[in-house]
């Protein structure tokens, strides 16, 4: 799965697919509801591919951390986003044991949480590429 091609939006709920560009923006489908808009170049966007969360010795790349919840899941889905703040915690430090407890807000991972859960439910989390590659 190509994470560059998935985008997070500020100010927008959700992940968003590319899916063309144009001279001032890319055209975007929404992975809930696949509504098509513009996403211009002065919004604040952002691939999965270029986000990382804190940990003790080095940024892990949010890639890493999805594919640590695909294999502790199985691929299914995690529990609700909206699910108690110490059992997100608990289940987030599962995945991503040496997490920077303090710059990793709760927030942070709930938005982490909802991101897997709804590329798990579209089938859209495929690693075995990644580790052909490899």
């Amino acid at each position: 799965m190509d994470f560059s091609e998935i985008l997070s939006i500020a100010g927008k709920p959700g992940l968003y697919k590319v899916v063309s560009r144009t001279k001032n923006g890319i055209i975007v489908e929404s992975i809930i509801d696949q509504k098509r808009f513009t996403a211009f170049s002065n919004e604040r966007i952002s691939s999965l591919e270029e986000i990382s969360v804190f940990t003790e010795d080095e940024d892990m790349p949010l890639k890493d951390v999805l594919k640590s919840f695909y294999e502790k899941n199985d691929g299914k889905a995690s529990i609700d986003h909206k699910s108690d703040n110490a059992k997100l915690k608990t289940v987030f430090e599962e995945a991503v044991p040496d997490y920077d407890k303090e710059r990793v807000y709760v927030s942070d991972i709930k938005k982490i949480i909802q991101w897997y859960n709804l590329l798990a439910e579209k089938k859209m989390l495929d690693f075995k590429e990644e580790e052909e590659k490899t």
